[in-house]
């Protein structure tokens, strides 16, 4: 057994030796920086980095982090606390567990690293001297109260300068109890239990001086792999209805200046990754990626408009390194992406493909999603067909999501398609497609559980902690959606595929 645990900890000094940026620091006050997920892709969130960054660069606060282990029944079965991957100690012994959650599915994440911890996981049963335990991110943006039950406050919106006023409440106050009430008078804190419910969506904006957010930590164990990570800008100047990041959120697009987005990269960095919500809408993204590609470095791009591509910007990101060309075709008709308001066409994607195929990419890469309000089959026979097509000009993969409605968008409230619909529908595209292109695709079921979650209040997370108690299987979910009786999820039992485009409005 101590062989075993010797390993836990010379796996994660291994990982620290790979790094360059790591911060090992101490002060007055320890923050254990959480994410619910493995370290690989916990290290691929700018937003995670630049908290890292910002609470070590307090001067009484210092920030360690810890991630949702590789095997979690391993370190059950050894009694082995979670620990901070800095200093190797329990992340039990700081005075904040602050956790960044990126999207629902996150919460058992959360659950585990909680009960790995030794912690109660819910809020109410942990006495006073335990650590606050705090939960950000982009999960925020739309709706964080699944996490309510188990946390003492939610981070709302951009925490750049929210998380400096946290951590000074933190100081200023020698009681848990002072300190949530503090919070809750604070804009951009949600205290369960104390805050009134119409500020649980009070999402709040960082000042424009804070971006471009940039990477702090380069780590080859990543989904990206040595990438060092800027944004070009923050938010969408475009109204897609079904995304939470559109333009009326936190006062829509916001560029950061050319020459700030290049005094962030760090001189040593071999590879750059450009990132946001609307990177090809930023006027001077070519320069960008031209001035990179000169000084050496290899370029990618987070996110591609196929409106906005251009032979130029496809040649410099093939000179960069670039082998695949990303896009977001969204719906699986021309229909259903005028109604999603996507301003891109058939012909703007097809001319993509051609020149990508001029420049010499491997393949394209299309997202798309299945399951949306008023689809029909004919609509995913168009889809099957374009698909076709361009696989005669580029090798293509498809990737296939299903239609999930997120709070705070004009699409709030719209039904799920259903398991065994979006079941058939993959069926039904697969064998239109007669092996043209490689699909891959998320799995119906758990884009359910998503729904639930996305959909409901703290009920849905106490029916997750349920779920997650059982082992966590699917059929433990909707036992337990069940059991609280939550609206949508005995809705969709019943419900009929919506025969009516959603409102055309704007989200408040």
């Amino acid at each position: 057994m101590s062989a075993t645990r010797h390993q836990l900890l010379s796996e994660a000094k291994a990982l620290l030796k790979a790094e360059r940026g790591t911060y090992f620091k101490q002060g007055a006050l320890g923050v254990a920086l959480c994410y619910p997920s493995p370290y690989r892709v916990g290290m691929s969130s700018l937003g995670f980095q630049t908290i890292y960054r910002k609470i070590n660069e307090l001067p009484f606060a210092f920030a360690e982090r810890a991630f949702l282990p590789d095997d979690e029944a391993l370190m059950r079965r050894l009694r082995m606390p979670l620990f901070s991957l800095e200093t190797q100690r329990p992340v039990s012994e700081f005075s904040v567990l602050a956790f960044s959650v990126a999207y629902e599915l996150e919460l058992t994440g959360v659950l585990s690293m909680l009960a790995l911890s030794g912690l109660a996981l819910r809020s109410g049963e942990r006495p006073q001297h335990a650590p606050l335990v705090v939960a950000g991110g982009p999960l925020s943006f739309s709706n964080a109260a699944s996490l309510e039950p188990f946390v003492d406050v939610v981070v709302q919106g951009e925490a750049e300068e929210l998380i400096e006023v946290l951590l000074r409440t933190c100081e200023a106050y020698a009681s848990k109890h002072q300190v949530l009430s503090a919070l809750a008078r604070q804009p951009g804190f949600f205290v369960p239990g104390i805050s009134a419910a119409q500020k649980r969506f009070d999402i709040c904006k960082a000042a424009d001086a804070q971006l471009p957010a940039y990477s702090q930590v380069i780590t080859p164990h990543t989904e990206l792999s040595s990438m060092f990570l800027v944004e070009t800008g923050r938010g969408c100047s475009r109204g897609c209805h079904y995304c939470v990041m559109r333009r009326s959120t936190n006062g829509g697009l916001r560029l950061a200046p050319k020459q700030a987005i290049l005094k962030s990269i760090a001189p040593w960095a071999k590879r750059v990754g450009f990132v946001g919500a609307a990177v090809t809408d930023h006027p001077h993204l070519l320069e960008l990626l031209e001035e990179n590609t000169l000084a050496g470095r290899e370029v990618g791009v987070s996110s591609l408009r196929a409106d906005r591509l251009s032979l130029a910007l496809i040649q410099a990101l093939h000179k960069g390194g670039a082998q695949v060309l990303t896009i977001a075709l969204d719906g699986a008709s021309q229909r259903l992406r005028n109604l999603l308001e996507r301003r891109h066409t058939e012909e703007h994607i097809l001319q993509a493909a051609l020149w990508a195929k001029a420049c010499g990419m491997r393949h394209l890469k299309l997202y798309v999603m299945l399951g949306l309000p008023t689809e029909e089959e004919a609509d995913v026979e168009e889809l099957a067909g374009f698909v076709v097509a361009l696989s005669k000009q580029l090798p293509v993969v498809l990737g296939i999501a299903p239609f999930v409605a997120k709070r705070h968008t004009p699409m709030d409230g719209a039904p799920f398609a259903g398991v065994a619909v979006l079941e058939n529908r993959l069926r039904f595209l697969r064998s239109l497609l007669h092996g043209k292109a490689q699909l891959r695709c998320t799995s119906p079921r758990w884009a359910f559980v998503e729904y639930m979650l996305a959909q409901c209040g703290p009920e849905a997370g106490l029916a997750g902690m349920e779920a997650w108690q059982r082992g966590g299987k699917y059929a433990h979910w909707t036992t337990a959606f069940d059991k609280h009786a939550l609206k949508p999820f005995l809705a969709c039992r019943t419900a009929e595929p919506s025969a009516a485009p959603w409102p055309q409005v704007e989200s408040p």
